[in-house]
């Protein structure tokens, strides 16, 4: 079967390959400003859907990012390179680091949301963590925000008899977080298992993380298990897909 020319591609999608081959040329750095609706329909010929159809691939693939009453611009945001492995391992936590620090250097991280509540656990929760239906967990919402941009909304849920009177039920959990804090209280965490998807966003989520219409979110749920294969915590993160990159390096 002869493959698909690119002559026979949508015209936005043409002019999207256009404009993006021009961007990974240089002719369009981070920052600047991209040919508007009015500029890409006087030089391709074509109606204004198709010129905003080709921006909007831009947008979906987190290359560009549309500003309000302003147009299209490259995006600026460098990507997060989430180092999945690096990031768990005891000698982060345990020496007092928050697992972030793997991640970000010396970019500006800081948490601008944090919620720390007791409720019934979601059925799905407490199934993974051995509890009864309708339990009490412990749960810790927070968002965080990278150099200005939100990139991640977090919620971990943790047994409430668990973590009674521990600085886990406070916003602040002090040096290492939570994993450091399990180990102090006799459960330390040995092993994470992590179960990525990808989805679209709940309104919500596309408020929160300030997303461009239709770019989709990273579903990372993972699940800390202590000494004899008990699960001690569950954390479900949703991530801005074009603000991340997931990195994970092991042994053969």
């Amino acid at each position: 079967m002869a493959s698909q020319g690119t002559g026979r591609r949508p015209k936005y999608q043409r002019i999207a390959a256009e404009l993006r081959d021009a961007i990974q040329a240089g002719e369009y750095g981070p920052g600047d400003r991209l040919p508007g609706e009015n500029e890409l329909m006087a030089a391709h010929n074509v109606a204004r859907m198709t010129a905003r159809q080709a921006l909007g691939v831009l947008q979906n693939e987190g290359i560009a990012e549309a500003r309000k009453g302003a147009g299209v611009f490259v995006r600026s945001f460098r990507p997060l390179r989430r180092r999945g492995i690096r990031r768990l391992a005891e000698s982060t936590w345990g020496a007092g680091l928050s697992i972030w620090s793997a991640d970000v250097g010396d970019r500006a991280l800081i948490v601008d949301r944090v919620d720390v509540v007791e409720r019934a656990a979601p059925q799905r929760v407490a199934e993974v963590l051995g509890l009864e239906s309708g339990a009490t967990v412990c749960v810790r919402s927070r968002r965080f925000v990278l150099d200005g941009k939100p990139v991640q909304l977090s919620a971990s849920y943790l047994p409430a008899g668990l973590v009674a009177g521990s600085a886990i039920t406070r916003e602040d959990t002090g040096p290492g977080g939570t994993y450091a804090r399990l180990a102090e209280l006799g459960h330390k965490p040995v092993r994470f298992r992590e179960e990525i998807r990808t989805r679209m966003p709940s309104a919500d989520e596309a408020e929160q993380l300030a997303l461009s219409p239709g770019t989709p979110v990273v579903h990372i749920c993972r699940t800390a298990f202590a000494e004899g294969g008990n699960a001690v915590a569950v954390s479900e993160m949703t991530l801005d897909s074009a603000s991340y990159v997931l990195e994970y390096e092991f042994d053969a």
